[in-house]
């Protein structure tokens, strides 16, 4: 038989260890976990998209009435009256973009044609 002491020390113990088991329950029970919300910035686009960009805006600029859009060859082809017009885009090993812009017609209809696509190019991309 057990004495009465040794009782009372048992369902001591046995108390103390169902309050910890129920306190750690209780408590594991409250924490969330989330995930703090993120800034994405988007993308910022590439060189070739902003040049492309601005060479598609530049044939709009100047009436030229494109044709063809050729963006895997970097080529954009039209039109403004007697004139056609040719644009190409070439990335450079360095990662720059090399633009190229021709015009062919007879030169006295619109002399300036040329430069005048030029400039509304570099002035689409800032320059």
């Amino acid at each position: 038989m057990r004495s009465v002491s040794s009782l009372g020390r048992i369902e001591t113990i046995t108390c103390a260890a169902v309050a910890l088991a129920l306190g750690s329950l209780i408590s594991s029970g409250c924490t969330v976990y989330q995930t703090a919300p993120g800034v994405y910035a988007p993308a910022s686009p590439s060189i070739f998209d902003r040049a492309w960009e601005a060479a598609r805006g530049a044939a709009y600029d100047e009436g030229v009435t494109v044709t063809s859009e050729d963006r895997s060859r970097g080529v954009i082809t039209g039109r403004k009256g007697a004139f056609d017009v040719n644009m190409s885009l070439i990335t450079q090993a360095d990662g720059s973009v090399r633009v190229s812009i021709k015009t062919r017609g007879v030169e006295a209809q619109d002399p300036t044609l040329n430069q005048r696509l030029t400039a509304a190019y570099n002035r689409r991309m800032g320059q």
